[in-house]
């Protein structure tokens, strides 16, 4: 068995570079980039001075605002090298979401990039920070609803924004650290040091802060690494987004413990990953179920050469069986893996393997990982179930968040007195230690990946002067594993349309919160004692769809 690495990031890296500094560590095929594990390193120790010369600390929370650009993969390994916690955020956030990341992360610093998909990040900023954008240094912030906003970097493609400094201007007071002042802050590190913060929708209402370790995060890489047979030789294409768990664990932390290329997409476009694959000759590609739909189904699917992918993860969502088969078989990933788990869980608990039989890797997601425990427990006694029998599924060890950032009680409600973190998931493990996830305890609904919370969507339709209650709900979809469907009570003698709620939500939710399905109701399923039942709600909200065309 692997034993754990008890090392930080940094580290990490140092070995990476120690034992592969002139094999690739870094490929952008597109933008023409590519760096060794030594220039990779390098660059990572320009960027950890500027920080220190601006004078972020040990333990300061530095928020990332971008798609999978260069700036954010330095930054991740240069802000762990200075002890800081990278607090990533999701690229299809809008402005209520941010400033609601913002202020509860207590973040000093934000990167960001111009924008994307349509949404102009700094026209964002601009209305969250209030344009209030000058204090005694024209790149301070000083913003009361934000006491520790202090900085705004701007690694765009344009003309820097008034008040904030660009990525070139930052890196430049470098000069000012000398490596013996960067040496002194990496000696104060610990592996157990909180290093990556990351927010995600959980059991009850708004986003919190998981907050994860080097030791998660490093080891998580690095098994996951070891499941998948990842070795230098591998070249892994990583079209999932850095600000997941999926992309910055699963794909950047597995291949720098191992020495692995690392070949990012940007912004994902199917057929940039069919000819990127082809031009880096990828041994990897990572992706969930809805990326390597459009993969296969490309019109140009057949005009690229793929004969050199053998590996890679499938996760994120529900993997469909016959997706799983044609990735295999058409694409060539014979020994391609499933991951399940969660980001309070690093994110890996358990995974196939390479070697495990085709059926294995169709209808489950694998067995525990090395120095993880998994047990299905029944929801209402605790007590373990049988081999076979629905539970849900708990996992302690090395893996397990620090918690929740400044929430003690949600932390308390997921990770119970033995360190066992309730998954809130429902599955079934057999003899031979496989588990298949059957369903969720929780009404957490999971569209092509995101995990959305529909409390955070009701609390926001609530405000809606013209509803009188809302109920957000699931309902299945073959693409996206699931849609948002809204189940709307209008207020007497109002009027609502499906157009209104769509436009009142638009620049404010992030795209893939905003209910696809809008259902205009009189009332709820109800229990005896006055409780919403939202499986029954979830049912007709199910059957209305299927008879109806009221897609927004």
């Amino acid at each position: 068995m692997n034993h754990l690495k008890h090392v930080t990031i940094g580290e990490l890296l140092v070995d990476a570079v120690s034992k592969y500094g002139n094999q690739e560590a870094v490929v952008y095929s597109k933008e023409g980039i590519r760096l060794t594990y030594e220039q990779f390193y390098n660059e990572t120790t320009r960027l950890a001075k500027a920080l220190l010369a601006i004078g972020v600390k040990k333990g300061d929370h530095l928020a990332i605002w971008a798609t999978n650009v260069p700036e954010w993969l330095t930054l991740q390994f240069a802000s762990a090298r200075i002890g800081a916690v990278l607090v990533t955020v999701n690229t299809s956030y809008q402005s209520s979401e941010l400033e609601y990341l913002l202020k509860q992360s207590d973040s000093t610093t934000l990167f960001t990039i111009d924008g994307f998909k349509g949404t102009s990040y700094i026209d964002i900023i601009d209305s969250v920070t209030h344009h209030k954008r000058v204090s005694s240094s024209p790149t301070e912030y000083q913003l009361d609803h934000l006491p520790q906003l202090r900085n705004m970097i701007y690694i765009g493609k344009n003309e820097t924004p008034a008040g904030m400094l660009s990525y070139r201007d930052l890196l430049s007071f470098s000069e000012r650290i000398t490596d013996k002042e960067l040496q002194q802050v990496e000696s104060t590190l610990s592996p157990e040091d909180v290093i990556n913060m990351q927010y995600t929708s959980g059991t009850t209402g708004f986003p919190k802060g998981v907050m994860l370790s080097h030791l998660n995060i490093v080891n998580n890489g690095y098994l996951v690494a070891q499941s998948m047979k990842l070795t230098n030789e591998d070249r892994l294409c990583i079209p999932v987004p850095f600000f997941h768990c999926f992309g910055c664990v699963l794909g950047v932390l597995a291949c720098v413990s191992v020495g692995a290329t690392m070949v990012p997409i940007v912004e994902f476009n199917p057929e940039l990953v069919l000819q990127t694959v082809e031009n880096e000759r990828c041994t990897g590609l990572h992706g969930v179920p809805t990326m390597f739909i459009a993969e296969l189904n490309h019109e140009k699917f057949n005009d690229y050469d793929l004969s050199t992918l053998r590996t890679g993860i499938m996760a994120g969502s529900t993997c469909p069986i016959e997706v799983m088969k044609k990735v295999m078989s058409e694409m060539g990933m014979s020994e391609i893996t499933i991951a399940y788990g969660q980001t309070e869980a690093s994110p890996v608990i358990t995974q196939t393997t390479t070697t495990d039989p085709i059926d294995r890797r169709v209808n489950s997601v694998g067995k525990a990982h090395p120095h993880v425990e998994v047990k299905i427990i029944d929801p209402i006694t605790g007590n373990e179930v049988p081999p076979g029998v629905q539970g849900e599924l708990c996992t302690r060890g090395y893996l397990v968040m620090k918690g929740y950032y400044k929430m003690p009680e949600a932390t308390y409600e997921a990770i119970d007195v033995d360190g066992w973190l309730h998954t809130g998931d429902l599955a079934t493990m057999d003899e031979d230690g496989y588990v298949d996830i059957t369903g969720r305890l929780k009404d957490m609904i999971i569209r092509g990946g995101e995990n959305i919370y529909p409390r955070e969507v009701e609390e926001f339709l609530y405000r809606h002067e013209s509803i009188l209650d809302v109920q957000v709900v699931g309902v299945p979809d073959e693409k996206y594993g699931e849609k948002v469907a809204a189940c709307i009570k209008v207020k007497e003698g109002h009027v609502l349309t499906q157009e209104e709620i769509k436009e009142y939500c638009s620049g404010k939710l992030a795209f893939y919160k905003i209910p696809e399905y809008i259902l205009f109701v009189d009332d709820y399923p109800m229990t005896a004692s006055g409780k919403i039942q939202k499986f029954k709600l979830r049912e007709q909200a199910q059957n209305l769809v299927r008879s109806t065309t009221q897609s927004v």
